[in-house]
């Protein structure tokens, strides 16, 4: 799932050095090879956090779509998987590969950050669920051609990249004819109105067209953290141009008994805004 676009404690950069607490933060460009190699250190330092605070919503071995709470028991949008090979891209701690199991689907889940796949081992010995984890960057995925009846991604991944349109071509690499490929992110409307899940967060204060990334830097200008925004079209393009055939956006509403607030998700805007979109795509043949 995303991390809420805000300012963070202190994180490992990338390349082992240890920057400061985050300095500056807003939306601006950076060099692409800064903003995508971000998230492996966010992560690796913020996985215990992350599940400390979300742990309980998301569950161990469950499969939670977004912050609004749609579940794939309820949802099925990936369809009947029993005995179909699924990748998990951008897995976290495998929460959502470890129910696909349950459900009798042979799965692996991939993830950039060791510290997510470390999580997700212990989950594994808690919960007795084993899932095959594998460290990679979505864009170079380490599977043969046409490996995979069906891939998705519940907000990994994609918001973490500058080149997103490079996942989207290695899981259409790796899908077999007729396979899907379903991910959820944030939902594009969202970024022109500020992180903030009040009444405040209900008024628009940038463009929809502004596609900076947000960025957070250390006190010696590092990237530290990276989340790209895409509009709706651009997501539809990315995704035709792999080669997929768009099926369905899902957008989920916010459902009355859903109490739950993350980052700039939350009753008060959900009911009001789209916070969430699922793209469900097929690989034609």
């Amino acid at each position: 799932m995303s991390a809420p676009s805000s300012p963070e404690p202190p994180v490992v950069a990338p390349s082992g050095a240890a920057p400061g607490p985050t300095a500056d933060a807003g939306y601006r460009d950076v060099p692409a090879t800064e903003g995508g190699r971000a998230g492996r250190g966010w992560w690796d330092a913020n996985a215990q956090e992350y599940l400390h605070e979300h742990g309980t919503f998301l569950g161990a071995a469950d499969f939670c779509w977004c912050p609004e709470g749609l579940r794939e028991r309820d949802a099925r949008l990936l369809g009947d998987v029993a005995g179909r090979r699924v990748l998990e891209v951008g897995a976290g701690a495998a929460q959502c590969s470890r129910w696909l199991e349950t459900q009798g689907a042979e799965v692996v889940a991939t993830d950039v950050s060791g510290g997510m796949l470390a999580a997700g081992a212990a989950l594994d010995r808690a919960t007795g669920v084993r899932v095959p984890a594998v460290q990679a960057d979505a864009r170079r995925l380490p599977f043969a051609d046409a490996t995979f009846d069906v891939a998705f991604t519940s907000f990994g991944a994609i918001p973490f990249v500058p080149d997103a349109a490079a996942v989207h071509r290695e899981v259409a690499r790796v899908l077999r004819p007729g396979g899907t490929w379903t991910f959820s992110v944030t939902h594009p409307m969202r970024w022109a109105f500020p992180d903030d899940p009040s009444e405040r967060g209900l008024t628009a204060n940038r463009s929809y067209f502004d596609r900076r990334p947000y960025v957070e830097t250390d006190a010696a200008g590092r990237v530290v953290y990276a989340e790209y925004h895409r509009t709706l079209g651009d997501h539809v393009r990315e995704v035709v141009a792999a080669g997929l055939e768009l099926r369905d956006v899902v957008e989920p509403e916010w459902p009355a008994d859903n109490t739950e607030v993350w980052g700039g998700w939350g009753p008060v805007r959900g009911a009001y805004l789209p916070g969430t979109a699922i793209f469900r795509t097929r690989l034609p043949g």
